[in-house]
């Protein structure tokens, strides 16, 4: 199975979640666009965090200098991002996709990072932070895939949520499943070792 890691917005997790993922199914680790590689990789993050010795770190498609939109990082680089070269790993594992920005950054002038998840057929794992605005962009996110037809596997509440702003935004999709990420006091392998062997059962 491969899931297509998105988010709400910029910096609500994805990579923390990508990496609980990647322990709890043993799978591989993807990110197809890096943007602004001079703060570091995605990918390295990841490859610290994982204990198991099955994960296997693809590389990038595009790695962009600047930390912008791809399609805005990719122009100041002199390239265009092009979806024929966004080619999937070729792996016999889980596959872990992580998407850069929300579900709507550009790529380039006509596509945007969740075509990605479309082209490749990945189920999707939204991830949503706790910050006001939060309930806004998550139901405008759950809205847009199920309107165009996304199949969404979970929404993963990353970090600690009030239960009304929770519920909030469970009413909107009462039928998708939910996971509960707890705020990391220090990244560690020994914590993501923690929290995937409990989420691993929510993911079957």
């Amino acid at each position: 199975m491969n899931y297509f890691i998105t988010g709400i917005g910029t910096n609500v997790g994805k990579t923390i979640v990508s990496a609980v993922l990647a322990e709890a199914l043993h799978a591989d680790y993807w990110k197809p666009i890096q943007s602004g590689i001079h703060e570091g990789r995605d990918s390295a993050l990841v490859g610290s965090l994982i204990s198991n010795s099955k994960t296997v770190i693809h590389p990038e498609a595009y790695l962009l200098k600047e930390p912008l939109s791809p399609h805005f990082a990719a122009k100041l680089d002199g390239i265009t991002i092009e979806m024929d070269k966004i080619q999937i790993p070729i792996t016999n594992n889980h596959l872990i996709i992580e998407g850069a920005g929300g579900i709507l950054v550009p790529i380039n002038q006509s596509q945007y990072v969740i075509d990605i998840a479309k082209k490749l057929d990945c189920e999707l794992i939204l991830v949503i932070s706790n910050y006001l605005g939060c309930i806004n962009h998550s139901l405008l996110s759950i809205d847009y895939l199920m309107k165009n037809s996304y199949r969404i596997k979970a929404l993963v509440f990353n970090g600690d949520f009030d239960a009304e702003i929770k519920q909030a935004i469970i009413a909107y999709a009462p039928q998708i499943k939910t996971i509960d990420i707890p705020t990391f006091n220090a990244m560690s392998k020994q914590q993501i070792r923690e929290v995937s062997s409990q989420i691993k059962a929510q993911l079957q």
